[in-house]
């Protein structure tokens, strides 16, 4: 089963969204041409083992992490850009130059998104899923009262689905690879970014359509955030404590964690007070968002470094794991700057959009030497386990649930 939760946005709704209500400034028009780059540093730990790298992730497939086209995510740095004009509403082949200290040479190509049609998928395509699914929340050494939610997908209807999934989530507003826009990385270039890589200096935007002077500087407070330093501690029979460094420029901090109990029970925590699964959380969240989640309780602030996760939940449990995000700044430009007052005509030439991220993952249940698992039953084969006709494994169901 394939949970997605984000929203679609048009290339002009995104450039509206940078703007105040119309109502204030009802002669605005959106820029002539919106840049976006979104910047993430993913990593994965597992104890005995030290930090993954990329090869190391093969074992989860791409998309677990989310939110970057051109390696699904995997350990590292990852840029994803995009750019679209009003004056090329179907793309246009740009570049974008980039500071020396990027290492990636001189220029990266913006090249127009290739839209394909995909099959639908028939109406009795996916066979219902049998078994539970367990959702808990809320940092503690036990489980509260109350809690978990159980949804029984046999005897689930289709509300039930939609009351158990509901959530807060990420407005997409951000890099994405959608008809119109002119993207890196593409099919002509997919380069790596290098771990010293760094996106301190003048960056600017130029193509057929781009107004001229498309030119911005990206300084340290936006720059790639560090890796999440994580570890959890304790056998999951009892509390675990998990707990991380601190992450230069983080704004706020968000848990979740999920494991499987046999073939036919799923089980799911976050660290929100409040009851929500976080599905469409792990990912960028604007500014104003993160305040009002914050206030609610939803998230964590950046003076907490540890989170316990409540006795008994993952006892037992086959590949638990707990993955982490440090939501970072939000850098927004646009030539000319917005007048002070309010009410006066703005009609930008571009804007500009910067994002930054770090997540970081690592396991339940395991031996700090040697890796192992601690109490947990034999380990069946993923292609028996999906023959059988029980609950996903759970590397499949955080790639469906989580994976963008």
């Amino acid at each position: 089963m394939t949970l997605r939760t984000h929203s679609v946005a048009t290339p002009v709704i995104a450039a509206l969204l940078a703007l105040p209500p119309l109502g204030a400034l009802a002669q605005s028009k959106p820029p002539v041409a919106q840049f976006w780059a979104d910047v993430a540093t993913h990593s994965m730990s597992i104890p005995g083992m030290g930090d993954m790298d990329e090869g190391s992730m093969g074992m989860f497939g791409g998309g677990f992490f989310g939110g970057t086209r051109n390696a699904g995510g995997a350990p590292g740095k990852w840029l994803d850009t995009a750019l679209h004009t009003r004056n090329k509403p179907s793309g246009t082949l740009g570049s974008h130059a980039i500071p020396p200290a990027l290492n990636m040479g001189s220029a990266l190509p913006l090249v127009p998104v290739q839209t394909e049609r995909g099959r639908e998928g028939e109406p009795g395509d996916m066979e219902k899923p049998k078994g539970r699914l367990l959702f808990y929340w809320g940092c503690g050494e036990t489980v509260r009262p109350g809690q978990p939610r159980v949804l029984d997908f046999a005897k689930a209807a289709p509300d039930e689905y939609a009351k158990f999934m509901i959530g807060r989530f990420a407005p997409d507003r951000g890099a994405k690879a959608v008809a119109g826009r002119s993207v890196w990385p593409n099919e002509q270039d997919r380069k790596r970014v290098p771990a010293n890589a760094s996106l301190n200096g003048d960056h600017a935007v130029s193509g057929d359509g781009v107004p001229a002077g498309l030119r911005f500087a990206v300084g340290a407070g936006h720059d790639f955030m560090p890796k999440i330093n994580m570890s959890a501690q304790g056998d999951p029979k009892g509390a675990v404590s998990v707990g991380w460094g601190d992450v230069n420029n983080a704004r706020a901090y968000f848990l979740s964690a999920m494991g499987a109990r046999g073939e036919q029970e799923m089980i799911v925590w976050s660290s929100s007070e409040q009851p929500d699964p976080g599905w469409g959380l792990m990912d960028y969240l604007p500014p104003a968002q993160i305040d009002r989640l914050l206030k609610e309780k939803v998230i964590l602030p950046t003076s907490t470094q540890r989170c316990a996760i409540p006795a008994g939940i993952f006892a037992g449990v086959e590949g638990a794991m707990v993955r982490m995000i440090a939501y970072g700044p939000e850098l927004n430009l646009a030539h000319p700057p917005r007048p002070a007052n309010p009410k006066a005509p703005w009609n930008p030439e571009w804007a500009v959009r910067v994002r930054v991220k770090s997540t970081g993952m690592t396991l339940l249940g395991m031996d700090d030497e040697g890796g192992g698992r601690r109490g947990s039953s034999r380990a069946q084969p993923e292609q028996e386990k999906e023959e059988s006709g029980g609950l996903p494994s759970p590397g499949n169901l955080l790639r469906g649930i989580f994976g963008r």
